[in-house]
């Protein structure tokens, strides 16, 4: 991808097409994760710990109900929150992230799409889709470290919303021009989050400078 088009892909987006950690210790976990030195140990506890933050940032605009309780000193008003949780990774390298995030929603539905992109076209491939059931009455988080073509995160979304999605973010590590405009195009109403955004593509289709791939790192396939 030229420099150029690039720049006119970035003059294209919404100001406010994704929202992104402006956080210490995000852009700790973030550079841990870039790093070509870090082993395979340390870069599952930095995408676990990073997409712990994301999920903060992403319940942000969740809903939540009163509910009455008691301190050890005085009754009080409490909350719970007001839907159920689904978290949808994109196999095989979402699963990071979907196991960060549990110790936060202990409680949360998980299901799985398994998408892997051909590496002529570039295309999404779908070979496995299972979704928890009443996907209407949760928060849905569709979860995969990378937004690079944009073309894997448009079709998992695709499926999760045609299963009921009604409140659903996308959720992951590192987004690029290309891959914001793609899930724009398709998907405009669903928000997304990140934890930066990097300025281009390389000729394959990874994001630069990026981190890689963050499924053979988080697993040691490399």
């Amino acid at each position: 991808m030229t420099k150029g088009f690039a720049r006119a892909i970035i003059r294209s987006m919404r100001s406010d097409a994704v929202r992104t950690l402006d956080h210490p210790l995000a852009a700790a976990q973030l550079s841990v994760l870039r790093a070509k030195a870090t082993p395979p140990n340390e870069f599952r506890a930095a995408l676990q710990q990073l997409s712990l933050l994301l999920l903060v940032e992403a319940a942000r605009s969740w809903e939540t109900q009163t509910l009455a309780q008691e301190s050890p000193l005085k009754a009080f008003a409490g909350s719970v929150l007001s839907r159920p949780v689904a978290l949808v990774p994109i196999l095989r390298a979402g699963l990071g992230m979907q196991e960060g995030m549990m110790p936060l929603v202990p409680t949360a539905s998980t299901g799985h799409v398994g998408l892997y992109r051909d590496p002529k076209t570039l295309r999404p491939v779908q070979y496995y889709c299972r979704l928890p059931a009443h996907l209407a009455e949760r928060e849905v988080l569709v979860l995969d470290p990378m937004l690079a073509t944009g073309q894997s995160a448009a079709e998992a979304v695709t499926l999760v919303k045609g299963a009921g999605a009604r409140r659903l973010q996308f959720v992951c590590v590192l987004a690029c021009p290309p891959g914001v405009a793609e899930l724009q195009r398709a998907h405009p109403e669903v928000p997304i989050i990140a934890a930066a955004v990097d300025p281009e593509l390389n000729d394959a289709g990874y994001i630069v400078p990026g981190l890689g791939d963050a499924g053979d790192r988080y697993f040691g396939t490399l």
